[in-house]
């Protein structure tokens, strides 16, 4: 790229925004054993588990649409081979969309910084320098305690959602680093290749289970993802999801927002036998087979 484009790329899609520093989602994750999916009737069975969760914090959960089509996504994880970008807290990820069996030309690619220090991940700027559509996010993720016990902890993740960037990313570190500045200081050797993370193609299984309704108008739509590896169908992992969205979390009723903890914790402890003690989808991808990533989310 010329230093002419890059400096007129720069003007167009980089101009200064104020920072992100209030937060407009929050979103609840729950891991799952994956064999606990064997064939769509063990949705169902989740379902009521989250059904009577709900009903007894005097939450509502919508029915189970029968007629809605699972969604089904391929997700790859993009990193050096010394996985750099996730030492240092970043992921980048890429989601194709299948219809019919047939992947769809259109794909969502997000980087995205992790960090238990607001302060810091707000800091973090994940825009990309290149001509495409993208939503910049500012999430409280709401995880399973690290020591397996029923609670919560909270991580702060600033997101950049690209819409079908042109963009290849099996290549040089510093081509990716030019096109996502937030990537330039990691320490990563600019010529090291960026493959995608234990070569892993993962079959994304995603079914939406109903809508949480925690009253004051907070609503939130729940589903269940499973992943496999798409090579072997080798199950991996589930994840039992919902995100609330609001202008301003100040805005937030107290009691809505307690009763959205009320019933994460009250799930843990009724579908004990369905929870898959860990960290997050990532962490566990990272983690496969023979690993060397550093970062402990």
């Amino acid at each position: 790229m010329s230093s002419e484009a890059h400096h007129h790329l720069k003007d167009t899609f980089y101009q200064p925004i104020v920072p992100s520093d209030f937060i407009q989602f929050r979103e609840y994750k729950l891991l799952l054993k994956p064999e606990k999916f064997p064939d769509q009737h063990a949705f169902h069975e989740f379902w009521k588990l989250a059904h009577h969760t709900a009903k007894a914090h005097d939450v509502h959960l919508s029915h189970i649409d029968d007629d809605a089509k699972p969604h089904v996504r391929e997700v790859l994880f993009y990193d050096t081979p010394h996985f750099k970008l996730y030492n240092a807290g970043f992921i980048l990820r890429k989601r194709t969309f299948y219809r019919h069996g047939v992947p769809d030309p259109n794909h969502e690619l997000v980087l995205k910084f992790r960090d238990p220090d607001k302060t810091k991940a707000q800091a973090v700027d994940p825009r990309p320098l290149l001509p495409c559509q993208f939503v910049l996010k500012f999430k409280e993720e709401i995880l399973l305690p690290k020591d397996g016990a029923l609670g919560m902890r909270l991580i702060y993740s600033h997101n950049c959602e690209l819409d079908t960037p042109n963009i290849i990313l099996t290549q040089k570190f510093e081509t990716t680093a030019d096109a996502f500045p937030a990537l330039k200081n990691i320490g990563a050797n600019p010529k090291a290749a960026l493959g995608v993370v234990h070569g892993l193609s993962i079959e994304e299984y995603l079914v939406d289970l109903g809508i949480l309704d925690f009253g004051h108008n907070l609503t939130a739509k729940a589903n269940v993802a499973v992943w496999r590896v798409r090579q072997t169908n080798e199950p991996l992992v589930a994840e039992f999801g919902y995100q609330l969205k609001f202008d301003n979390p100040d805005a937030v009723p107290h009691k809505a927002r307690e009763l959205s903890e009320f019933f994460y914790t009250g799930l843990q402890s009724r579908a004990s036998d369905w929870v898959q003690r860990g960290t997050t989808k990532t962490a566990l991808i990272y983690g496969y087979g023979t690993s060397g990533s550093k970062h402990h989310e």
